[in-house]
């Protein structure tokens, strides 16, 4: 029976401060900086629209829009009004300093460095190994399963509002980009509504959410495709540690590391076969006849030189694989 990996990751910028550090100890420029994967402001938010849209590259074929528009930034601008206005103009209303009043809420959570506009989720079932086996149409088929996640988070997470949710087919997987705006309600101090992430995303309701979602997932994977597929078990530390501070460049490092295993795959196929050249040079080092001119000196026939100049490519070749893993 087949089983699947299954991935639900939030972006946050929490533990950012601690990565980075680390990051600064491997890295060779000393540098602490990382990606700050939690959508804080409109330019972040612009970025991840970018992305998600494949709007640098024009491959808007190799998507499909699940919710939302074609513009991220509207469909978040709009999720802001339907959701916070009538707070917003209440609150206002109770006001006595207009210095006190907001005019815009989108713009007032942007501007707010201890607040995040809006939050990213990606999930994904399966990994390169086995989407690899598959036909374009057998993952295209995933757009059933992310559709029905979708309505699944919606429901066990009622105060998360999904402003967009987009299927990427372009990559290693299919895989599935949501975003959308956390709402905490009832807030005694400033507006009654407000962006709640840290309220609605905690570690404890993270953990619960993921084997929800993953049995959900997989039960519904199996009814449109008609497997009997099952789950790999989850690994400690890792798929419950959702907080994954880089994950903003999620897919660029899992290329990276596919890049690395196949690179890695050529250097040891070359090693072997290095190995058995080894044996045949030295074979023919053994047989090698001593110079009648001079005893300190061999005869090399054409066919040896050849065959050992082959052998000190080969050596060289195999050098700038393990390089290319290295680096």
């Amino acid at each position: 029976m087949l089983e699947l990996a299954y991935l639900l990751h939030l972006g946050s910028d929490k533990n950012r401060k601690n990565i980075s550090k680390q990051n600064g100890k491997n890295n060779l420029s000393g540098t602490t900086s990382l990606p700050n994967n939690a959508i804080q402001n409109v330019r972040q938010l612009s970025k991840v629209d970018k992305h998600n849209y494949r709007k640098y590259d024009n491959e808007q074929d190799l998507i499909e829009i699940v919710r939302g528009t074609s513009s991220l930034l509207d469909d978040v601008k709009e999720l802001y009004l339907s959701e916070f206005e009538e707070a917003r103009i209440e609150y206002n209303s109770k006001q006595s300093r207009p210095s006190r009043m907001i005019d815009n809420y989108f713009e007032n959570v942007s501007n707010n460095e201890k607040k995040d506009l809006a939050c990213e989720i990606i999930l994904e079932l399966g990994d390169k190994e086995y989407w690899d086996t598959q036909d374009e149409n057998f993952k295209k088929r995933m757009s059933e399963v992310y559709k029905k996640q979708v309505d699944d988070l919606e429901l066990l997470v009622p105060k998360f509002k999904v402003a967009s949710a987009i299927i990427h087919y372009d990559e290693t997987s299919p895989h599935l980009h949501i975003v959308g705006v956390p709402i905490k309600y009832k807030n005694k101090n400033g507006m009654e509504k407000q962006v709640g992430k840290s309220d609605v995303f905690t570690k404890e309701s993270l953990i619960r959410l993921q084997d929800k979602m993953r049995t959900l997932c997989i039960e519904e994977f199996n009814q449109i495709y008609s497997l009997e597929s099952t789950l790999k078990q989850k690994q400690k530390g890792r798929n419950r540690d959702i907080y994954v501070s880089d994950m903003d460049n999620y897919i660029e490092i899992k290329k990276q590391i596919e890049k690395n295993t196949e690179n890695l795959k050529q250097a040891n196929k070359k090693s072997s076969e290095l190995k058995q050249n080894s044996k045949d040079i030295k074979g023919k080092i053994d047989k090698l006849k001593i110079s009648k001119l001079n005893k300190d000196n061999y005869i090399l026939s054409k066919e040896d030189k050849d065959s050992f100049i082959n052998f000190i490519e080969q050596v060289d070749s195999t050098n700038k694989e393990y390089d290319k893993i290295q680096n």
